[in-house]
């Protein structure tokens, strides 16, 4: 027969289920990051980020949702901080600014104190059976970084150092073009100086700013004695 609990038993509060929410949310997120950059959003699991994150599968569901809530956290997370890492709109020239911004990829790439690579680009080439809502938003954060460079080329333009008739749209898609190609190659072991040498070559492909007339110099006419 089973023993009814005491007053004192019974007065006891029960115990929560599961892990309660007593951790670091941003250090489990910046894991969380961490895991997709090196395995890639698909090969990912959930035991992988619990384990990197330090907490059990209802805690991350209780803080974070699924695994694509976690995955566009740890995108936003990625794009604030490069974003403020290399402000390369502040250059007063467009080839200085996509110069800038090739430059610090190069370096940003072939870092070892974070997995090789680029957390966005890896999105693009490892969520294909992500959910059609996942790719919608990959697919803007995308056109929205090929839109800013084309608007810094666009703005070079009015300013006068990228020659008129330049095509913004074309320019930004090759040099879009040249920084995945340089995350696949940091992948891949590329070591910074590749990286900046590839980036020495995509400038030389930069249109030639329009020539200024020179300044005449005034000079006193003298008159014969």
């Amino acid at each position: 027969m089973k023993r009814a609990a005491t007053p004192v038993e019974a007065a006891k509060p029960r115990k929560p289920r599961g892990r309660p929410r007593s951790f670091d949310r941003d250090a489990a997120l910046e894991a969380a990051m961490e895991v997709f950059w090196r395995k890639g959003f698909e090969a990912t699991s959930i035991s992988d980020l619990t384990e990197a994150m330090g907490i059990n599968p209802p805690s991350l569901y209780s803080a974070f949702g699924d695994k694509e809530r976690i995955f566009l956290e740890a995108i936003e997370s990625y794009q604030h901080r490069r974003g403020d890492s290399c402000p390369y709109a502040q250059e007063p020239t467009a080839r200085g600014a996509i110069q800038r911004l090739l430059e610090y990829m190069a370096h940003d790439l072939a870092e070892s104190s974070h997995p090789r690579g680029c957390l966005m680009m890896m999105a693009a080439a490892t969520s294909a059976n992500a959910s059609p809502s996942l790719q919608k938003v990959l697919t803007r954060k995308r056109l929205a970084a090929r839109d800013n460079l084309r608007l810094r080329i666009k703005r070079g333009m009015e300013d006068g150092d990228v020659p008129a008739g330049t095509d913004a749209g074309a320019l930004a898609d090759f040099y879009s073009t040249i920084l995945t190609g340089m995350s696949l190659q940091a992948r891949d072991g590329a070591t910074r100086k590749s990286l900046m040498a590839t980036v020495e070559t995509a400038m030389r492909a930069w249109p030639e700013a329009p020539k200024r007339p020179a300044k005449r110099s005034a000079r006193m006419s003298v008159a014969p004695a």
